[in-house]
């Protein structure tokens, strides 16, 4: 197979998405960058002619098949889908609109099944599906339940896929980032920010091209499926919570 393979990297616009498809793209392989943003474009231009961008919406199922139609038409092939896009609408549950629910539910969850879904008929022998779960997804915070919802129902859908994809030879896992601040951490305040440091063992926060490093190095393990990796500087084990 040839080494320059081609990637799918959804929410890619921005932080860990975005930080994939930069080591993808320096590396001399293809990336897709899909977002829903027109952003999408220039930073495709930026990364060099190695990237196509895809703009689309995750949550509807007829970008997500054009975003797929339109690399196999651009390429000819699929090997790597990272599941990154992600909304989060936070609220306990006397206050958690139903609206917000539904979005964060179509965006982390159905999204990432319509991806696969519409990648899985494309994906070349020795493929790989990398889905960007959340520590969140394995431990309970109040105020959080469809972020939380969303990103356990991706594990679940994680080893659902790795069993039934197996037989092709094309893997499926869940990367686990920790407090890796991006855009969607930013709207946190200072005071809960240092509280969720304080628990982290190596006592920082992650750094998005860190994740990158990881989702790459689980796209091309041949022999891991259905698995579950922490980047997280040890928080998962400082809350006793095994994957």
């Amino acid at each position: 197979m040839s080494e320059e393979r081609v990637w799918l990297v959804t929410g890619a616009s921005r932080g860990i998405g975005l930080a994939v498809a930069r080591r993808v793209a320096n590396a001399g392989e293809r990336v897709a960058l899909l977002a829903r943003g027109d952003a999408v474009h220039a930073l495709a231009d930026e990364l060099g002619g190695n990237c196509l961008a895809c703009q689309a919406d995750v949550s509807k199922a007829d970008d997500v098949r054009a975003a797929i139609a339109s690399i196999i038409s651009h390429w000819g092939r699929l090997d790597v889908v990272v599941n990154n896009a992600g909304a989060h609408r936070g609220g306990k549950l006397s206050r958690l609109q139903e609206d917000d629910w539904q979005t964060v539910l179509d965006t982390n969850l159905t999204g990432a099944m319509s991806v696969c879904k519409a990648a899985s008929e494309h994906l070349t022998e020795a493929g790989a599906i990398v889905n960007i779960g959340a520590v969140v997804g394995f431990r309970g915070f109040p105020g959080d339940a469809a972020y939380e919802s969303s990103k356990a129902g991706l594990a679940g859908l994680t080893r659902a896929l790795s069993i039934e994809l197996a037989p092709r030879g094309v893997t499926v896992n869940l990367v686990i980032p920790g407090l890796v601040l991006t855009d969607m951490t930013s709207a946190l305040s200072e005071k809960a920010l240092e509280s969720m440091r304080a628990k982290i063992p190596l006592g920082r926060y992650g750094e998005p091209e860190e994740i990158a490093e990881v989702v790459e190095w689980v796209a091309r393990s041949r022999y891991m499926t259905g698995a579950f990796i922490p980047a997280d500087g040890g928080l998962m084990s400082s809350f006793g919570i095994v994957g």
